[in-house]
């Protein structure tokens, strides 16, 4: 028995679970979870589990869904609960809670409230890349999940192409390929960047490699798992005209010129008058060659 009995007073806890291996997790968090009046979770069975392995029993306590779909009755009740004097601890599927995950409705409740949030911290998987990935850590900006349609993706990234850091994202293996492409042809596909797959689990990757290597690799190689994209800063080099022409006219395929052009300039970090002027002039040469 790895956790002791503690007396906890009335407020929420966001509790860090592990990301993979069972056995990541702090003393601290075991001992809230053993103790707190109340258990919520995003997912119910995956807290259960966790419980379940390190001994702790429910001792009665039922494990309440707390989640993206939940509504604001749900945040009520366990607002009532503590405003009542129960102590509340709240767990993601996966890593810290808010990291990306379900949780912030519940404590921005709690605090309008006037009710007390604390955390017992714990894995990342956030941190855990930037560890692992080899990509500058002195300053990086994460982005959590990028749109899934293409478009608003890529519009996306190249609001983010001037950032003067490590760019972080969570993404789905199923848009892995689709998004490694649209960065490449965004931000510039000689851009070294990381893929992060599974991380602490039996199958755990890092891969590394120019952008266009990396959407070759895993658009031949489909990838499974939980997955943590990494983009190292912009080199600041100046670019040709040439190099502009040909951003716009692989912009110029999938969207409007206003759109089109607002990406390029962003990508390059150009007036976006002048972008515009350019791509009227490529679409206006297409149209007297048609």
């Amino acid at each position: 028995m790895n956790f002791r009995r503690l007396t906890l007073p009335p407020g929420l806890i966001f509790v860090g679970v592990p990301i993979g291996t069972a056995r990541d997790i702090t003393l601290r968090a075991l001992d809230v979870l053993a103790s707190a009046d109340l258990l919520a979770a995003e997912d119910t069975r995956s807290l259960r589990k966790l419980m379940d392995i390190h001994g702790i029993p429910l001792d009665g306590r039922r494990i309440i869904a707390l989640h993206d779909h939940s509504g604001a009755s749900q945040v009520a009740r366990l607002v009532e609960e503590v405003r009542g004097g129960a102590s509340l601890a709240y767990a993601s599927e996966a890593g810290m809670p808010l990291i990306a995950d379900p949780g912030f409705e519940l404590g921005r409740a709690m605090r309008d409230a006037g009710l007390s949030v604390t955390a017992a911290p714990g894995p990342s998987a956030l941190t855990t890349a930037m560890a692992v990935s080899g990509m500058p850590t002195d300053r990086f900006h994460f982005a959590g999940f990028l749109p899934s349609a293409a478009t608003a993706r890529r519009k996306a990234l190249a609001a983010l192409a001037g950032e003067d850091a490590t760019l972080v994202f969570f993404e789905s293996p199923k848009r892995l390929a689709a998004m490694l492409r649209d960065a490449g042809e965004t931000l510039g596909a000689a851009r070294e960047a990381a893929v992060c797959r599974e991380l602490t689990k039996k199958f755990e990757e890092v891969r590394r490699g120019p952008l266009a290597d990396l959407t070759e690799h895993y658009e031949q190689n489909p990838a499974k798992g939980e997955i943590v994209v990494l983009i190292d800063r912009g080199a600041g080099e100046t670019v040709s005209e040439l190099e502009i022409e040909q951003a716009l006219g692989s912009a110029l395929e999938t969207m409007r010129v206003k759109d089109a052009s607002q990406v390029v300039a962003e990508r390059f970090g150009l007036a976006r008058r002048d972008v515009y002027q350019m791509a009227l002039g490529i679409m206006k040469g297409k149209s007297d060659a048609e």
